[in-house]
């Protein structure tokens, strides 16, 4: 795990924060090795790691399947997990202080996960997805509750074009009294793209205003698609 580590020390959060700012995404290039999206992958079939298995089409989510992760969560997962919050804090506070949201964010992810606890929301979130052939996901705000953390993480762990082709990350952006922007990603096996979970301030000659997200993924056309969603609070219990 040191590796992971290393290199989340090792990125220029200067640039992320100023991306994350003026976008509301960025992409940390091979957090993961081959090996550790391969273990991921066929980690996905023990389902003693799992406290739940969402089926999308039931809930009319999209087509595909995704698992939730029972705590403990996997060594690795819980090392990325905890060792980026404190880099997104920051980004957080200054989002939340723009849009005068009456909340701040503990630097220690331990903490802020005491404060989802003390809520009500007990439940892990970090979720691994698989789609094939004509598998999607609808538009969505990943919250789980009251208490949220306003930054997320999809770590991809096929190929694009290699191992499935179609399955983009899509975004939308909705700026009020404005017709909405769609933003397509294409995050390599191993990346990590992190984005806003629900909104971003944008600024204005009057101050910030708050500009709302969603994301999705596109048709996967052929092959399959897994990733690991890392949701730094955890949801209603």
């Amino acid at each position: 795990m040191q590796n992971i580590i290393q290199k989340i020390e090792n990125t220029d959060w200067e640039n992320i924060t100023e991306a994350m700012h003026q976008n509301g995404y960025d992409i940390i290039p091979n957090l993961l090795s081959e090996e550790q999206c391969e273990t991921l992958k066929t980690n996905y079939y023990d389902s003693s790691l799992y406290r739940k298995t969402v089926v999308m089409a039931r809930y009319r989510f999209g087509l595909g399947e995704y698992k939730y992760f029972e705590y403990p969560l996997p060594n690795i997962i819980q090392t990325i997990r905890t060792s980026l919050y404190p880099h997104l804090v920051p980004i957080a506070n200054t989002w939340f202080n723009a849009l005068k949201i009456d909340m701040q964010f503990p630097t220690k992810h331990q903490e802020f996960i005491e404060q989802c606890h003390q809520n009500g929301q007990g439940k892990a979130t970090t979720l691994i997805l698989k789609y094939g052939k004509g598998g999607y996901n609808t538009l969505h705000q990943d919250l789980y509750g009251d208490i949220y953390f306003p930054i997320q993480i999809v770590l991809m762990l096929d190929e694009p074009d290699t191992d499935f082709i179609g399955g983009e990350f899509v975004m939308t952006q909705h700026v009020p009294r404005a017709q909405s922007k769609a933003i397509v990603l294409k995050p390599k096996k191993g990346d990590a793209l992190i984005f806003t979970t629900n909104f971003k301030p944008e600024r204005a000659s009057k101050g910030y205003y708050r500009v709302n997200m969603k994301h999705g993924v596109s048709e996967v056309r052929s092959g399959n698609r897994h990733a690991l969603g890392i949701i730094f609070h955890d949801a209603i219990s």
